[in-house]
């Protein structure tokens, strides 16, 4: 998973193995599995707020409790009976599921979808507390991989990139996320 935060989070995070204060647990916290999604996100690192990327380590029972708890984070006719139990589920959800398009090198749109997952209430003290299994701050990769994309040296950019598979869902979980393989 990854996470952006100021340094002031990050650093004591990646010094203690998980989050402690400033790290504020009474509000949603986005974890995501795609790195270039992330960048996309937090421009390379170079957003305010966002400047050191996080890499965490979870649980694989963990990372699923989440899924199998959660709502996602629109209506989707095709899954919900309507628009009222739709909204009722994702109040009571402590995680919220969205899809959005996953991204190319230059962070431009791919036509198939990467997940966010965010974590609140008892999903975040479950992640602080239980689910973490290690914290490393990736910002110098994330330079280098930036630096490498500006100067056009593709390869080399894509060398770098941290290796992702898919995940295989169980299929209960699959089918309560609208997730394809």
């Amino acid at each position: 998973m990854y996470q952006a935060y100021p340094p002031e989070i990050a650093l004591p995070a990646v010094a203690a193995g998980r989050f402690v204060a400033p790290f504020k647990r009474d509000r949603m916290t986005w974890i995501k599995p795609s790195f270039l999604w992330m960048m996309y996100r937090c421009g390379w690192a170079i957003k305010p707020g966002q400047e050191r990327v996080l890499s965490i380590d979870i649980t694989r029972e963990g990372f699923e409790w989440a899924l199998s708890q959660a709502c996602l984070s629109h209506y989707d006719r095709s899954l919900h009976s309507d628009r009222a139990t739709w909204s009722r589920q994702l109040k009571a959800s402590p995680v919220r599921v969205q899809w959005d398009p996953e991204r190319t090198l230059h962070l431009s749109a791919l036509p198939y979808r990467s997940l966010q997952v965010g974590l609140s209430g008892e999903a975040v003290a479950r992640y602080v507390e239980n689910w973490i299994v290690a914290i490393r701050d990736v910002t110098p990769t994330v330079h280098r991989v930036r630096d490498l994309v500006r100067a056009n040296d593709l390869r080399a950019a894509t060398d770098h990139l941290p290796v992702e598979r898919v995940y295989p869902l169980p299929a209960q979980i699959a089918a309560r996320l609208d997730a394809s393989s």
